[in-house]
């Protein structure tokens, strides 16, 4: 699985580990992703989202058992 977010695109990016002696070796700052089960396109799916859309409140999550507003009937008078 990819370090991507689905909504965002955020991904890995690469830095530095400095010491007290300031010696650097190479380093990857993943963002803090998440496996939420959210609704695409109308039906709920497995999708790696950042902590940061989650937030932001970009994904529409899918809760389990959740009912449907029942349909109004047509009624004829």
């Amino acid at each position: 699985m990819a370090k991507v977010c689905a909504i965002c695109g955020k991904k890995p990016v690469s830095g530095n580990n400095v010491s007290h002696a300031n010696n650097k070796t190479k380093r990857r700052f993943l963002p803090n992703l998440q496996t939420v089960r959210a609704l695409v396109d109308g039906t709920p799916k497995r999708i790696s989202v950042c902590t940061s859309c989650l937030k932001a409140g970009k994904v529409i999550k899918n809760v389990r058992g959740r009912r449907r507003p029942p349909q109004q009937a047509a009624v004829s008078s």
